[in-house]
């Protein structure tokens, strides 16, 4: 096997493979670069074999739309450097070489070394292009008691308005985690634009809006700054190329951003399959997947539609419904009826404009994907 890319979901499925005895060869041009991002899931979705000290922090997070709740799912803070030491590559061949090509079967180097497998994994993540729909958001990290002094806890989305924007500006929301028992990461967050809000505007507003809270910075916190395609790279399901994984095949979740514990879990799938002479790609794509992945789009296409009082009207709605349908919507990545289920029980509860939107936007997402080959 060969895996391109070592980030959190190239050293996984690298990692799972080589425990199954296959032999792997790993290309990254950086394969000892430390990773910096700050990775985060909801508990229950991380795999049983990962290592528990893998795990910084643990706590239910409160939501902040027209109301505030606390969700009662348990969420988590992965600790970077743990993380990424637990994914042991023992076994595995690392080149620390770029791949300047790369077919089903093929891969040449940047060094002119073509290298040959049963299976090419490409997990390269997602190239960023405007044309695509990104998140970005810049963070800063404070002492967690400071912090918790002024914002009473760990905040998931809070979408006060109080980030100084002008009225009618695309929406962004402070995302507020502990990452351990000294620090917490406070970021300014824009979901997900086409484009979306640039660095500048996103430090703006996270002044603004900490300033007006009693937290000022000093301008020598450690810096976090955030700018991801939310969308597959195009063409990454194309007949003879390599099979795609991680945020680079669609493992990320469109209208939310998340992909590491899926890419964890699913690092498992593919190295069973695999082992069990199987086919990969039908392992990760089975058809209630590839169902949900188009359900998940539609809700993609909803937001982007949005206006920014759209958008908290949304969320509030979304995290009124009961935990397990919002479980079904953001982490049941191949059950399409528990998806859709939440969907309709979504749209029964916004208000009749945007119940349009979200209709309208699953009926163009359904009807574009049916239109497109293999789909």
């Amino acid at each position: 096997m060969v895996v391109l890319g070592l980030g959190p979901s190239g050293r996984a499925l690298a990692s799972r493979l080589a425990r199954r005895g296959l032999e792997v060869v790993a290309c990254d041009p950086a394969p000892d670069r430390r990773w910096t991002p700050t990775y985060a899931a909801w508990a229950d979705e991380l795999p049983s074999w990962l290592e528990p000290g893998a795990v910084s922090t643990r706590f239910r997070p409160r939501v902040r739309t027209r109301t505030e709740r606390v969700l009662e799912r348990e969420y988590v803070v992965l600790s970077t450097a743990r993380l990424q030491d637990s994914l042991r590559l023992d076994g595995v061949t690392v080149l620390a070489q770029r791949a300047v090509s790369a077919t089903a079967e093929r891969v040449r180097l940047a060094d002119g070394t073509e290298l040959r497998a049963r299976y090419v994994l490409d997990a390269r993540g997602a190239s960023l292009d405007p044309a695509r729909a990104q998140q970005t958001a810049v963070g800063v990290v404070v002492s967690r008691a400071s912090a918790e002094r002024v914002l009473g806890g760990s905040w998931l989305m809070d979408w006060r308005p109080d980030h100084g924007a002008a009225p009618g500006a695309p929406a962004s929301f402070l995302y507020a985690v502990a990452l351990d028992e000294q620090d917490t990461l406070l970021e300014e967050t824009c979901l997900v634009g086409r484009p979306a809000l640039g660095m500048r505007e996103l430090r703006q507003r996270l002044e603004t809006r900490l300033a007006g809270r009693g937290i000022v910075l000093s301008g020598y916190e450690r810096v976090e700054h955030v700018r991801f395609s939310v969308e597959p790279e195009p063409g990454a399901d194309e007949p003879g190329g390599p099979v795609a994984f991680g945020a680079r095949g669609g493992l990320m979740h469109p209208a939310t951003g998340y992909s590491v514990a899926v890419s964890l879990r699913e690092a498992e799938t593919v190295a069973t399959a695999v082992a069990a002479g199987g086919d990969p790609r039908r392992a990760l794509w089975p058809a209630p997947a590839r169902a949900a992945r188009r359900l998940r789009q539609a809700g993609l296409r909803t937001l982007l539609s949005l206006s920014p009082a759209g958008t908290v009207a949304f969320f509030e709605a979304f995290f009124d419904l009961p935990v397990e349908l919002q479980r079904g919507y953001l982490s049941e990545r191949a059950d399409p009826a528990r998806t859709l289920r939440a969907m309709a029980t979504m749209a029964g509860r916004l208000p009749l404009p945007l119940t349009g939107v979200a209709v309208r936007s699953t009926l163009v997402e359904l009807a574009s994907s049916a239109a497109r080959p293999g789909r």
